[in-house]
Order: C-alpha cells, then sequence, then structure tokens
C-alpha cells in the first residue's frame, strides 16, 4: 500500500466512523476496489487509524473524560466490548476482518433494521438527555449493543446508537455518548493489534500508518460536528437506505 492509498482509506475512515455504515465495512470493501492485497499489514492498517479518530474525539470532548460520573459509566459501558473483543480476537482478525460477503450481509440486514428502527422507534418524554444521569444499566447495556458490532459491516456506532435509544436516551445523548465511548472501545482494539503485530511492520509500514492517522483525525473532526447537528431534527433513514443500496450495488457487482 502506497501513500496514496493511505490518504483514501484515511479520509474514508474519519467519514464513516462516526456515521451508523460502519467505518470497517468501507475499509474493506474500498481496499478490494482498490486491489489492495490482503495481508496481516493491511488488517492492523485498518484497526490503527482508527487512532486518527479517537483524537477527533478528544479534541472536541476531552473535558468529558474528567468528568467522574461519564467516565464511570464508560467504562462500564467498555466491559462487554473488551470481554467480547478479547476473547475473539483471532477470529476476528483472521477472518471476518478478511471477508467481504460478510460485510456487504451486515450491511444490508444492518441496513434495513435501521429503516425499520428509525421508522418505529418513538422516543419517550422521559428519555434521558444527560449523560451523568443515565444509570450503569443502560451503560451496561449500550457497551452489550456495542460489542456486536465486532463482526464488520455492523457498525459500532450504528449498534450504540440503536441500542441507547432503546434503553431510553434522547438521541442527542446517545450520539455523544458513542463519540466518548469509542476512545476506549478503539484504544483497547488498536493497542492489543499493536502489542501483537508491530513487531511485524517494517518502516515504511509504520509510516504508510502514520499517513493514514492524520487523514482520519482531519476528516473525523467536521463529521462530527456535522452528525451531532443533523441528529437534532434528521432522522436515521438515509443511513439506512445508503447501507441497503451499497450492499446491493457489491452484491450487483460480485454476480457480474
Amino acid at each position: 500500500m502506497g501513500p496514496l492509498e493511505a490518504i483514501i482509506l484515511g479520509v474514508l475512515e474519519g467519514l464513516t466512523e462516526f456515521l451508523p455504515v460502519s467505518s470497517t465495512g468501507h475499509l474493506i470493501l474500498a481496499s478490494h476496489l482498490l486491489r489492495i492485497p490482503e495481508t496481516e499489514a493491511l488488517k492492523s492498517f485498518e484497526i490503527s487509524i482508527q487512532l486518527g479518530a479517537i483524537c477527533a474525539v478528544l479534541a472536541l470532548y476531552g473535558k468529558r473524560f474528567f468528568d467522574l460520573e461519564i467516565l464511570k459509566r464508560l467504562l462500564v459501558a467498555f466491559l462487554p466490548t473488551a470481554a467480547v473483543g478479547f476473547a475473539l480476537y483471532p477470529f476476528i482478525k483472521g477472518f471476518l476482518l478478511g471477508s467481504e460477503a460478510v460485510v456487504v450481509i451486515a450491511l444490508g440486514v444492518g441496513g434495513i433494521a435501521l429503516i425499520l428502527f428509525d421508522t418505529f422507534h418513538k422516543e419517550g418524554e422521559s428519555a434521558v438527555d444527560e449523560l451523568r444521569k443515565m444509570s450503569y444499566r443502560q451503560a451496561f447495556g449500550i457497551g452489550f449493543f456495542q460489542s456486536i458490532a465486532v463482526v464488520p459491516g455492523v457498525s459500532r456506532s450504528a449498534a450504540s446508537i440503536v441500542g441507547g435509544l432503546l434503553l431510553g436516551l434522547r438521541r442527542t445523548a446517545i450520539v455523544q455518548f458513542s463519540f466518548l465511548l469509542a476512545v476506549p472501545t478503539m484504544a483497547a482494539a488498536t493497542g492489543l493489534d499493536l502489542i501483537r503485530s508491530y513487531g511485524s511492520f517494517s518502516r515504511a509500514e509504520v509510516g504508510v500508518i502514520g499517513i493514514g492517522f492524520l487523514a482520519a483525525f482531519l476528516t473525523a473532526l467536521p463529521v462530527m460536528r456535522f452528525f451531532l447537528m443533523f441528529v437534532r431534527t434528521g432522522t436515521f433513514l438515509p443511513f439506512g437506505v445508503y447501507r441497503v443500496i451499497l450492499a446491493a450495488a457489491f452484491a450487483l457487482y460480485w454476480f457480474l
């Protein structure tokens, strides 16, 4: 992989990480279209450039991590994903991250689910609108939903947002919590992969990861601001429709 491909994938990561469309799924499909060889280095790249998105969260919401009440809820929400990710790491990296078919199926099924959920879900008047008021049960439930996103194509953002809405949070609250929860989740995923794979990287591959990191960071900043403003009045329907169209397009591409 060269610098141009790293920039393209980094921008794609920044565009999709915080939207309910699956950044990992997009990276896998884009790598296929760019004809980048499926290697362990590519899989590590797809995991590691998420650090750029993490830094975007810290740049915008860093002060929230000094709020002990919010921090405790983040740690509770992180536990289910940490347990699932650590237990299934070999299967996730060895099989799921290399399967375009898994991505396409997850994108399509998840898109239909998002459309149905957005159509029928009604936000209650008693929905929690402040993260400090969230119960620990709600936080753990959101983490459980997020753990489903170890399957590429599901979307960490979509899983945590839908879970939060089902558990009684308002849209703006769960979107902000999803942003914050991305930090320990992606830091752990990247850290685990780097610990296990760093010795196999060449100097050039480390440089490529750095380029992708920077591209993801610069792109994620405006996307986060946009998405938080969008959910105040918009719905998740367009994202569900987009996912179904993307899945159908790739299924047709492979069939032809």
